[in-house]
């Protein structure tokens, strides 16, 4: 099955510029509850993920840190310790199992490799156990 029948678009997804500050990481992963964030550049192609943990190592690597300081760091200048891969919107389900499995999301990018949403972990799974219930498994 084609995975844009599962894709939760853009429009609905809460990214990062990659111009972005720390400081407007960190309140927009307050604000939503998340724990990872897509980061766009300004062309919208989709950069890499940034997670609380890499947000975490830059504060610790700090010297006094505060929400000041956070204001004059860019995302562009913090590591990212995890490399999701992004898939192409015309990729198959069967191949989003593994990614699921080290990725809360899976970002979803189109032939040129422009972010255009994700896809949720909740709902491979769900489409795995439906299938496994109708006796399709895989």
């Amino acid at each position: 099955m084609n995975i844009s029948f599962f894709l939760l678009p853009k429009a609905e997804v809460a990214y990062l510029d990659l111009d972005s500050t720390m400081r407007q990481a960190l309140e927009k992963m307050e604000f939503h509850k998340y724990t990872a964030v897509p980061i766009i550049d300004r062309h919208g192609k989709y950069i890499g993920t940034l997670t609380e943990g890499d947000l975490l190592w830059r504060i610790k690597d700090t010297d006094s840190f505060s929400l000041e300081v956070a204001e004059q760091i860019q995302l562009k200048d913090i590591k990212r310790r995890v490399k999701n891969k992004p898939v192409r919107i015309d990729s198959e389900m069967k191949g989003l199992l593994t990614l699921a499995i080290s990725q809360n999301f899976i970002p979803v990018v189109d032939d040129q490799g422009t972010f255009i949403g994700i896809i949720r972990r909740r709902e491979i799974i769900e489409y795995y156990a439906n299938s496994i219930d109708k006796g399709n498994a895989m």
